[in-house]
């Protein structure tokens, strides 16, 4: 059974999401994008709640908010470059049309598991990062906040327009950045000894288990494509069906090949999310017709199997139709095993809190965990949501899961520093610390 304290943390936090579901773009939906005012109106939400927490706050050179227990519980060392840390962090940006918890509930559990632990000494820096870019919705590029915090900052982003035509350089200026000074938001110089981070599972399995928290083994790596079928265009009545390059007809043929392709495959997802249809008229057969590809695992190797049957697969569909088929990839990212240290860590936080055997599991989904993953160790806990539901208004949780996904993850923090001798995994403290 969870402390009862973590239950009046968890109200907090479903107060204070409650709270950042009110600062979007607009009236009738939540949209908070990376660089604007609601950003910035987020940002200072955070920064307000961390100064209560106890903690030290700024905000780094790409807008991503911070906070910061000092190491010992000495403000003269907090900007020491040799003192280690350990950040929990999740993202405050989100999709078109969002819910309220993804991204938003890791960083609010941070602060959390801040006031849980602000009377303690610790060994290191403990830090709480909001991360103000990882979905990508306004400029295109997932991952900016944490990609920069990785030291993975790469300056061609500044070129990146948003759908007014605002480039990502300009606004940064307007939200009082200095573009030039973008990688000095690296922290992959600094001994980070682990990166923490709760995220709702985005997924059925815990609730299909019946349990209300797990730890994550990795998170799949992604592929996205944009294909594009050409035809010929022709009248709907007048071209025979033998006759016809209908380039829609073969673009969803093509579709229907590549969800049997991944049918027959373990460890790989597959989606085509967009379409379109050239000249688009009920009387007219197809010129053009293009479609998105997203393609997902966690094993590389299956990944690039389901790559090559897809690709061939598409040109025998086109050959045999007398179509002209092209690819580009649009988007790359590598899948990433989290540390199995940090994962045993938060694997017995999980069987500690809930009295039950731990699920570890992959995610399917991106995190700015994956980013992180360049600099140091990372670890995620997931927690429970309703349906699995994501990126929707109807995200939900329950409180008492957000309650034992905050123990969880104090416990994690606790198993690092060896705040609480009760915890089994204390025992190996410092053959972990060493490993980390």
């Amino acid at each position: 059974m969870t402390d009862m304290s973590f239950h009046v943390l968890a109200e907090k936090v479903l107060a204070q999401t409650e709270y950042l579901a009110t600062l979007s773009e607009s009236s009738t939906e939540l949209t908070r994008c990376y660089l604007t005012e609601q950003h910035q109106q987020a940002n200072q939400a955070v920064h307000d709640w961390m100064q209560n927490a106890g903690m030290q706050t700024w905000t780094d050179e790409v807008g991503n908010a911070w906070g910061r227990l000092p190491a010992f519980g000495d403000e003269a060392r907090c900007d020491s470059s040799l003192t280690p840390r350990v950040i929990i962090g999740s993202h405050i940006d989100t999709v078109r049309n969002a819910g309220k918890y993804d991204g938003m509930l890791g960083v609010l559990a941070g602060i959390a598991v801040a006031v849980k632990l602000n009377t303690r000494t610790l060994p290191f820096h403990l830090d709480v990062v909001a991360f103000g870019d990882e979905e990508g919705t306004r400029f295109g590029q997932t991952l900016i906040g944490s990609s920069a915090a990785a030291g993975e900052w790469d300056p061609n982003w500044l070129k990146l327009v948003d759908d007014r035509e605002i480039s990502l350089e300009k606004a940064m200026r307007e939200f009082g950045l200095v573009p030039e000074m973008a990688k000095q938001a690296s922290c992959a110089a600094d001994p980070v000894k682990a990166y923490l981070e709760l995220h709702i599972e985005q997924g059925p399995v815990l609730e299909a288990k019946g349990l209300p928290v797990g730890a994550v083994t990795g998170i799949a790596g992604a592929k996205r494509y944009q294909f594009e079928v050409t035809g010929m265009a022709g009248h709907a009545g007048t071209v025979p069906m033998g006759q016809r390059q209908d380039a829609l007809a073969g673009a969803a043929e093509m579709v229907l090949a590549i969800e049997s392709i991944v049918n027959n495959l373990t460890q790989v997802v597959a989606t085509v999310g967009q379409f379109s249809v050239t000249p688009g008229a009920v009387n007219v057969i197809a010129g053009k017709a293009g479609f998105s590809l997203d393609i997902r695992s966690l094993d590389e190797a299956a990944l690039a199997k389901a790559e090559r049957a897809i690709f061939q697969q598409v040109d025998a569909i086109a050959a045999r139709r007398g179509l002209l088929a092209c690819h580009k990839e649009i988007h790359r990212a590598s899948s990433v095993n989290c540390s199995a240290v940090l994962t045993e860590v938060i694997a017995s936080a999980c069987e500690k809190v809930t009295k039950q055997s731990p699920l570890s599991l992959p995610s399917g989904a991106g995190h700015d965990a994956m980013a992180m993953a360049r600099c140091c160790p990372v670890g995620m806990v997931f927690v429970r949501c309703d349906k699995g539901i994501s990126h929707h208004p109807d995200e939900a949780v329950e409180l008492n899961d957000v309650a034992a996904g905050i123990e969880v993850l104090f416990e994690s923090v606790c198993s690092l520093v060896g705040l609480d001798e009760s915890t089994s995994i204390n025992t190996q403290r410092e053959e972990l610390m060493g490993e980390l």
